[in-house]
C-alpha cells in the first residue's frame, strides 16, 4: 500500500493504519466518480456508517464525506468559514506536507487542479487532507461552535464512559485528549472528569488516531466552559486489605525505602565485579604477586 512507509518513518504506530488509507481512499474516488446510491457499489458501503441513501442522493461535502467514514465518528464537523479564516491556520503550513492540495481538496477546490496533479501524487493529498483536518479540527474544538458540537457526542457517549470501577459504576463519561499538540507524539487517550484521570480509550479506532487531533487543552476547557458536567465528588481510593485489615503506611514506606538502598547499591557491586573481571582477564600471563597487588588496589577503591 502506498501509505505505510509515509509514517511508519515517524517511530510511532501510523496515524491512520494501512486498511483504513486505502478503504479511505478507495471511498474517496467513489464519492468523487458520483454520489447517487445506484453507483456505490457495496464495498464502499461498509466505509460510510450514517449516510443515508436521501443524504447520497443530494451532493456532500468533502468534510460531511469524512465525517461520516467508520473510525471518523469521533469528528465533529468544521465550519467551512472557519477553514477559511486564514488566522486559524497559522502555523500548519509547516506541519503538513502538500498543504495548499490538501486545504483546496478539504474545502472542495480541488477539481479546479485535477489536471495539475499527477495520478501518484493523489493518495498523498488525500493523506495530507486527513492530517490537516485533524489538526484544525483540535483548533476548531476549543471555539464555542466545537464545544457545543463537542457537547452533543460527549451527551451521547461516543468516547464510552471511564474504565475505572467507581465511574463505571455512575456511567461516567469521558472525552479524548491527546498527550502532546504535535504530530506523530502519542494516540489519544481519554479523560474522566470524575477521577480525574487519563486513559487509553476502549475504543480500538479512537486509539488509532492521533492525540494532536484533539490537543492537550480541549478536554479542560471544556470542563471549564461546562462546570455543571463535573461530578462534585472524587472516587474514594482504594484500600489494600489483609484479611479484613488495612495495611499501615509504615509497612509502604520501609518497602520503598529497602528498594531505594538496594537499587544504589546494586551499581557499586556491578562496577567493582566488573573491574575484578577485566584485571584477571588483562592479566593472566602476568607474575602471581603483581596480580594480587591489583586486587588489594580494586578492594581498596
Amino acid at each position: 500500500c502506498f501509505f505505510q512507509p509515509l509514517f511508519l518513518k515517524s517511530g510511532w504506530p501510523p496515524l491512520w493504519n494501512t486498511q483504513q488509507l486505502c478503504a479511505g481512499s478507495k471511498a474517496m474516488s467513489l464519492w468523487k466518480t458520483s454520489t447517487a446510491v445506484g453507483d456505490i457499489t457495496t464495498d464502499s458501503d461498509e466505509e460510510y456508517s450514517e449516510i443515508s441513501g436521501s443524504e447520497l442522493d443530494e451532493e456532500i461535502t468533502w468534510i460531511e464525506w469524512f465525517c461520516h467514514l467508520k473510525g471518523n465518528e469521533f469528528f465533529v464537523e468544521v465550519d467551512e468559514d472557519y477553514i477559511q479564516d486564514d488566522f486559524n491556520l497559522t502555523g500548519l503550513s509547516a506541519q503538513v506536507p502538500c498543504y495548499e492540495d490538501a486545504l483546496n481538496m478539504i474545502l472542495d477546490f480541488d477539481d479546479q487542479d485535477d489536471n495539475r496533479l499527477p495520478e501518484d501524487h493523489q493518495p498523498l493529498v488525500e493523506t495530507a487532507a486527513q492530517m490537516l483536518y485533524g489538526l484544525i479540527h483540535a483548533r476548531f474544538i476549543l471555539t464555542s461552535r466545537g464545544m457545543a458540537a463537542m457537547l452533543d457526542k460527549y451527551n451521547a457517549y461516543v468516547y464510552a464512559t471511564c474504565p475505572l470501577t467507581q465511574c463505571e459504576a455512575i456511567n461516567q463519561a469521558v472525552l479524548p485528549i491527546g498527550m502532546s499538540d504535535l504530530l506523530r507524539q502519542s494516540a489519544a487517550k481519554v479523560y474522566c472528569p470524575h477521577c480525574r484521570e487519563i486513559y487509553f480509550p476502549k475504543s480500538s479506532r479512537l486509539e488509532c488516531l492521533d492525540g494532536a487531533y484533539f490537543g492537550t487543552t480541549f478536554a479542560h476547557l471544556f470542563f471549564l466552559t461546562y462546570q455543571h458536567l463535573i461530578p462534585p465528588t472524587m472516587p474514594t481510593p482504594y484500600a489494600p486489605r489483609i484479611y479484613g485489615f488495612k495495611i499501615h503506611k509504615s509497612v509502604k514506606e520501609n518497602l520503598r525505602r529497602h528498594c531505594e538502598r538496594a537499587q544504589k547499591q546494586m551499581p557499586a557491586v556491578f562496577n567493582v565485579g566488573q573491574q575484578n573481571v577485566i584485571k584477571q582477564s588483562g592479566e593472566q600471563d602476568a607474575a602471581t604477586p603483581a596480580v594480587q597487588g591489583s586486587r588489594e588496589e580494586i578492594l581498596v577503591d
